[in-house]
């Protein structure tokens, strides 16, 4: 199932979150985007009747099986196209903010091509 690029970026946000932070909650999105509470709230609503989310009684998200497919598969495309731009000379800031762009367009067939022409493991 093909879900939009604002879909894919929150499911990465609560990944890298999830990473970093003990739980994450929809104020930790918030502050990670700057997006307004109501805007995060009514995305996690979808994506929980979706099934790419969890929220516990707590009000802590935690990527489903099918949530954390997406978000692993979109962080490493834009790990690794940020690597590549890199490794031509563009300034890592410069990479990863072209990288977040290009990760929503590029085929996967496109993308291991170029992961394996950069043998990026």
């Amino acid at each position: 199932m093909q879900i939009k690029e604002s879909a894919e970026n929150y499911l990465e946000a609560i990944l890298v979150l999830g990473e970093k932070l003990e739980f994450v909650r929809a104020a930790d999105i918030c502050n990670y985007f700057g997006y307004s509470r109501p805007t995060v709230s009514a995305a996690i609503k979808q994506f929980k009747e979706n099934g790419y989310v969890d929220v516990d009684g707590k009000n802590h998200i935690t990527l489903t099986d099918k949530g954390m497919k997406i978000a692993k598969n979109i962080y490493e495309k834009h790990e690794t196209i940020a690597k590549i731009l890199m490794s031509i000379g563009v300034k890592d800031q410069t990479a990863y903010e072209d990288a977040c762009r290009l990760e929503h367009g590029l085929s996967d067939e496109s993308f291991y091509a170029l992961k394996k022409h950069f043998n990026i493991k």
